[in-house]
Order: C-alpha cells, then sequence, then structure tokens
C-alpha cells in the first residue's frame, strides 16, 4: 500500500495545524467566523504543550510508517523539511512550556484586539 504516502499526509496535516493554532488568530481578525474552529485548536495546542502530552496525529503518523514497513524517516520532502520543525531534537519540557506559552500570549493579544474591535 502507500502508508508512507498516508504518514507524509500525517506530517502535512500536523504542520498545517500547528500554523493554525499558531496564526489561526490572524485570520480571525478578517474572517471573525473562523474563531469557532480557532479558538479550539489553540486551547488544544496550548494544552498539548502545556501538558507534555502527544498530540495524537504523531500516532497516526508513526501507524502508518509502521504499517509501510518504515523504522527511521525516509527522504521526502515533507520528512526532510516540515518534520524537524515540529520534531525538534532536543525538545525539553522547558522548551514545551515556553511553546505553550508563547501560544497563549500570542492568541490573547489577537483575541482581546478582536473583542475590542467587534464592541465598536
Amino acid at each position: 500500500m502507500h502508508y508512507h504516502l498516508w504518514a507524509d499526509m500525517m506530517v502535512f496535516l500536523h504542520a498545517a495545524f500547528v500554523l493554525f493554532v499558531l496564526f489561526g488568530g490572524v485570520a480571525v481578525l478578517r474572517w471573525r467566523r473562523l474563531a469557532w474552529l480557532h479558538l479550539p485548536a489553540a486551547i488544544w495546542g496550548m494544552l498539548i504543550e502545556l501538558g507534555g502530552w502527544i498530540c495524537p496525529l504523531t500516532y497516526l503518523e508513526n501507524h502508518f510508517r509502521r504499517l509501510g514497513g518504515e523504522v527511521g524517516y525516509g527522504g521526502t520532502f515533507i520528512e526532510q523539511y516540515i518534520e524537524p520543525i515540529l520534531y525538534p531534537l532536543g525538545l525539553t519540557r522547558h522548551t514545551q512550556l515556553l511553546f505553550g506559552l508563547s501560544v497563549l500570549l500570542l492568541n490573547l493579544a489577537i483575541y482581546a484586539r478582536f473583542w475590542r474591535y467587534r464592541q465598536k
């Protein structure tokens, strides 16, 4: 089967989700209804980082890799350039806490502006 493609798709989806968590609030300033998707995503992303948990997309990706007979990562574009961003070497609990707090503070600032604008 094409399990390696499904695994790559999970990495791509994971990267898109991370970008949406980090910067989706900016899109909310333009498209207000997007807040209904972004707020739960941002809370989930923050909780994953602050809780030190592993995102289910990671488990799904690894499942597809195992089904495809892969032990480690190969040399696809996604694996080469996106995975090091999602899974940096030397990721520590302290770094995870910084990521989680960054998501929280960035989104608090964006949503504060959003609600101020909405009240006017």
